[in-house]
């Protein structure tokens, strides 16, 4: 208040602005207003280094949980980009169409880390010598490919042959076992 006391009614505003991002706050006021002065608490103890003292409270402060609108943060940049572990399971079904024809669902593959739908489906039109889409985090392939699209999985996208699953009649086998 002592530098710009119009500023006080918005502080609410600032804060959920930088909320999550205070060192950058506390950064852009110091370039802006100069060196953050001297706590007189620790002015009045004598105490000229107060980094220890902080660094017992930033150690006992670790651990809690305020609360607040949620613990989860927008991420950006660099750290957007790290990838969360995710359990991986994929489901293979055969579903037939027009008596004879049949189709290759693939679910799951959204799970797999490091693979793009688009192109996992057009690996699958190459590999299968036939059409495949992408529709709701689904691959669609044309023709019946239960067990090769599942051994092409394993070979080619590294997933465990364990996180494999292939409908057979409504009934779920793991392909690894």
């Amino acid at each position: 208040t002592k530098y710009m006391p119009e500023k006080l009614d918005g502080m609410d505003a600032i804060l959920e602005k930088y909320e999550g991002k205070e060192d950058n706050l506390f950064k852009a006021l110091v370039k802006k207003y100069g060196a953050e002065p001297e706590d007189p608490f620790y002015a009045a103890t004598g105490s000229s280094d107060n980094d220890d003292n902080v660094n017992d409270m930033n150690d006992q402060m670790e651990g809690l949980d305020v609360g607040g609108k949620s613990s989860k943060k927008l991420r950006r940049g660099a750290a957007a980009k790290t990838v969360n572990k995710v359990d991986t399971r994929v489901i293979i079904q055969k579903i037939s169409r027009n008596r004879k024809k049949a189709v290759t669902h693939i679910v799951g593959m959204d799970t797999v880390p490091g693979v793009k739908l688009k192109e996992a489906s057009k690996a699958f039109s190459k590999r299968f010598a036939g059409s495949s889409s992408v529709k709701d985090k689904e691959i669609i392939v044309q023709g019946d490919h239960l067990e090769d699209v599942a051994e092409m999985i394993v070979g080619k996208f590294g997933v465990s042959a364990d996180a494999i699953f292939l409908d057979l009649d409504g009934e779920f086998v793991c392909f690894g076992g």
